[in-house]
């Protein structure tokens, strides 16, 4: 059906709906007959494929290997025993995959997108999901269309098609009857389901949803959040490869020197095997899946929802967060509490957007229907305006901008209101929207006598436009003294911390029907100023402190006027010698500009295009930027920055599919709860890499050591396996867990070039690697007194192993403060992990049936004594080191 050669009337007649909306129950009605409007999303990947991805590796390969050899040489146990170990680690994989999967469907969830109905009459907004042919939806600035929508009311309404048809201008929409065969990009009635409301507003009726959309039909596309590797798990990958090509030459070389001392061939194998897989630390990719995860979980309790992996490491790597400051830096509970017109102050009562408040002039209540020129002011207000004020159970909330809220509240206020001063006799005719270039909004009203253009916007845009002003029931000329004196007493309102709008009209004979914005804005007549009040964040002062203990810079980046971000600035101690405007930094060249962000931390009446060239010079000097943006004109600027994060309650549907982090209640301080968490999380997956990496080298000095030495083998693959994934894997795990150390906050942010193993950290590593495993191979050789003593000495070779690498996890909890400093309870997980794996070693030894499967036997009182004496050195050397190192290198972490 070709829905654009339809009438209004036959459209809403087919779709058996009206102007006032479809009622609840009948939406519902229709959601279960059309479904929910949603593209089909591809075939997700079932549990049976995940289950079998988990095979699909080296490391596998390498142990399957070493099954098939142990049934080779007969040692059936052992085959089946490594086949269990690796379908275990498939269990594990799979579990954490699946999670993954879950824990997705869980945030697209929560990123679901918005949009205004109507329904029975009420504006509300619901989830896209829930729209169904029938309803009436209103479409404004940077949006998204929800549906397929046959316009029933445009006001300078475009659209961006580009996704859609290809066209690079966004397309200006009107309401109308097109011919039958009208083509898909000339569809000017219609607007079209995932294209981009770039100006204006719309409202209209929904005649397709779903993959009946034209989107729906042409193309299959999902609106799943993609996962990244993150830059963090990518060198994390590296690493595991460069030790599995190690470990390989590591024991191919053994093999060798093995046929050289004419040992037997299968012997051999089994060593060489054994080796290789001491070497790869097959409990890393678990733990590393695991710790992103449990991030994700812990980013969303600090109001940072994460729309890829790559965003938690690089928030913890943030040296400058470039912030707007509406809703941000303050309350956005916007309220009208200055009106200034020509030669009179009025001071507003009340809070919030409750409309209950007083008008007073000189400490005196007066009736604005009274005064005229604040008749007019608050009228222009309220209808140069696309915001509505509900009462509901929560209270009274704005549905729109909360600058205009403030407007419509204070409008409120004075017993003025939409309905009784806009009708069907004094319709609206056109509009001219706000954006960041123009700065004012104009919208043009039908009167019978004539037209009248309503205006607001910045006052330095707006003044210049202004040739009158109206005082009291006078229009006067506006001499260039007058515009002085408005400019003074807009400065001071400023420099209250106020934000200041300007108001303004012009009458426009009725024989002029074809508007044109720059023609319809000049010669107008001054009114006054709104002076309007956005209180900063209590927490957010801390925050800026805790910013700056973190060694990140903090740029404010604002619409708003100098005077009024820098009265900001300062409340928030945010300290800035003076502001510098978006049409300075136009002018500013590269190396001019980098001079001023040494200095100059605010910037005002900042476009995005601005924020873009902000951004630009600060990656050039290495920053790791994060930048936040609310409108569809932040995208570029989002993206271009390493980190982009949009406003999850103000932000446009456009923004936060640009942005990296979905900031879910738009507060700058869980911005910086948001870094202290990217870094606890980085420092975690540091802590329990070099840990598996001491653990694995141990392993590899214990059997080559043993093997020079001439020795039997010390540790066998299944035993090697045990620790590397039951024992290893579970205290790793419990290291991820680890709560932010206290200097956190207190160091500067890393490079994020860094490496995971810094040298002076390989050495540590070697260093308590060659410990452990020279102690393993003398309690080893220490029992091998004859044949007979084979089982006890490797026994107490692989428990003592085992033992010596769970005291050394300890060591790796911090290597800039002793136990004593972190508390050696403070991470409950680590110590539960610890008492579980040791648990898990003493049945190892003593229960039977695992005797079997791990080859022990079982150990005296005296044996585990020597084990504990051996092993206890490791923790004391470490505290030693770390207290020495705390005294001497305090400001030099590892």
């Amino acid at each position: 059906m070709t829905w654009c050669s339809l009438s209004p009337p036959e459209v809403l007649k087919r779709l058996k709906t009206n102007i006032q909306g479809l009622t609840g129950e009948e939406a519902q009605k229709r959601l279960v007959q059309y479904g929910e409007n949603k593209l089909e999303e591809k075939k997700p990947v079932t549990p049976w494929q995940i289950f079998f991805n988990q095979f699909k590796s080296v490391l596998i390969a390498i142990l399957l290997i070493a099954s098939i050899a142990s049934f080779a040489i007969g040692e059936i146990t052992d085959a089946f025993t490594i086949l269990a170990i690796v379908i275990l680690n498939a269990i594990l994989g799979f579990t954490q995959e699946f999670k993954a999967e879950k824990a997705l469907e869980a945030l697209k969830k929560m990123l679901a997108l918005k949009a205004k109905v109507i329904r029975a009459g009420n504006l509300m907004s619901i989830d896209t999901r829930f729209i169904v042919p029938g309803d009436i939806v209103v479409l404004e600035i940077g949006e998204k269309v929800p549906a397929d929508i046959y316009l029933l009311e445009t006001e300078s309404l475009q659209i961006d098609e580009s996704v859609l048809t290809g066209e690079s201008v966004p397309v200006s929409k009107e309401t109308g009857v097109l011919p039958q065969a009208t083509s898909l990009a000339e569809q000017k009635n219609m607007a079209f389901m995932g294209t981009i409301v770039t100006n204006g507003y719309g409202r209209g009726l929904v005649v397709a949803t779903g993959m009946q959309t034209e989107f729906g039909q042409i193309a299959r596309l999902t609106q799943e959040v993609k996962e990244e590797e993150s830059p963090l798990k990518k060198r994390l990958n590296v690493l595991g490869r460069r030790i599995g090509e190690i470990s390989l030459v590591i024991a191919l070389l053994v093999v060798i020197l093995g046929i050289v001392q004419k040992r037997p061939l299968l012997e051999m194998l089994l060593v060489g095997i054994s080796l290789a897989v001491a070497a790869i630390p097959e409990g890393l990719p678990a733990v590393v899946t695991m710790t992103l995860a449990l991030g994700v979980k812990n980013m969303v309790k600090r109001n940072c929802l994460l729309r890829n992996l790559t965003a938690s490491e690089g928030l913890g790597a943030t040296s400058v967060i470039c912030t707007d400051k509406t809703g941000t830096l303050t309350k956005n509970e916007m309220t009208v509490k200055l009106i200034y017109i020509p030669d009179k102050f009025y001071e507003v009562s009340g809070e919030g957007y409750q409309p209950k408040g007083d008008f007073l002039s000189n400490a005196q209540p007066v009736d604005p229907s009274k005064e005229l020129g604040l008749f007019l002011l608050l009228k222009t207000g309220l209808l140069c305006n696309r915001a509505v004020l509900k009462k509901t159970e929560q209270g009274w909330q704005v549905l729109g901008d909360p600058t205009e809220g403030a407007l419509v509240v204070a409008a409120n206020k004075a017993k003025i209101f939409k309905k009784d001063i806009s009708c069907e006799a004094c319709p609206l005719i056109t509009e001219f929207s706000f954006t960041s270039v123009r700065k004012r909004m104009t919208v043009i009203y039908h009167y019978p006598e004539k037209n009248t253009a309503y205006v607001k916007g910045a006052p330095e845009v707006l003044l210049p436009l202004c040739q009158r002003y109206q005082k009291n029931d006078k229009v006067n000329e506006l001499t260039g003294i007058d515009q002085e004196y408005f400019n003074q007493v807009y400065k001071d309102m400023a420099a209250k911390g106020l934000r200041i709008l300007a108001l303004a009209y012009k009458e426009i004979p009725l024989e002029i029907t074809h508007f044109i914005a720059e023609e319809v804005e000049k010669n107008l007549i001054f009114l006054g100023f709104a002076g309007i009040v956005d209180p900063p964040r209590p927490e957010v002062k801390a925050a800026m402190e805790r910013a700056k203990n973190a060694g990140i810079e903090v740029i404010m980046m604002t619409g708003d006027s100098p005077l009024t971000a820098l009265a900001v600035a300062r409340e928030i101690s945010l300290f800035s010698p003076k502001a510098i405007r978006g049409t300075e930094i136009e002018k500013l060249d590269e190396a001019s500009l980098r001079k001023i962000l040494q200095t100059t931390k605010v910037f005002a009446r900042v476009n995005p295009a601005h924020k873009l060239k902000v951004v630009d010079i600060l990656q050039k000097q290495g920053h790791i930027t994060a930048m936040t943006g609310d409108g569809v004109n932040d995208a570029p600027a989002l993206k271009k920055a390493n980190i982009g994060i949009a406003m999850g309650i103000k932000g446009t549907d456009v923004a936060k599919e640009a942005a990296d982090i979905v900031l879910l209640d738009d507060n700058f301080a869980s911005i910086v709860s948001g870094v202290e968490e990217g870094r606890r999380e980085y420092d975690n997956i540091q802590r329990f890499t070099r840990y598996l990496l001491s653990s694995n080298f141990a392993e590899i000095v214990a059997i080559a050591g043993a093997m020079f030495l001439k020795l039997p083998l010390i540790l066998l693959p299944v035993q090697i396996l045990w620790m590397n994934l039951i024992t290893d894997g579970m205290t790793a795990l419990a290291l991820g867990m680890e709560p932010p150390a206290k200097d956190v906050m207190h160091r500067p942010p890393r490079d994020p070039q860094q490496p995971i193993l810094s040298k002076k950290v390989f050495l540590i590593i070697l260093a308590i690697g060659i410990w452990m495993g020279v102690t393993t191979i003398f309690s080893f050789s220490h029992y091998l007194g004859s044949e007979n003593m084979l089982s006890k000495a490797r026994t107490i070779a692989f428990t003592g192993i085992i033992i010596f690498e769970k005291i050394n996890v300890f060591n790796f909890r911090s290597f800039r403060f002793n136990l004593w400093d972190i508390g050696f309870f403070s991470n409950p997980f680590l110590i539960i992990a610890w008492l579980a794996t040791i648990s898990l070693q003493i049945m190892v030894v003593y229960f039977p049936p695992l005797q079997h499967i791990l080859h022990t036997v079982p150990l005296n009182l005296a044996d585990w004594g020597l084990i504990f004496i051996l092993g206890i050195p490791i923790l004391i050397a470490g505290e030693i080191f770390k207290f020495l190192r705390k005294q001497h290198f305090k400001n030099q972490p590892c």
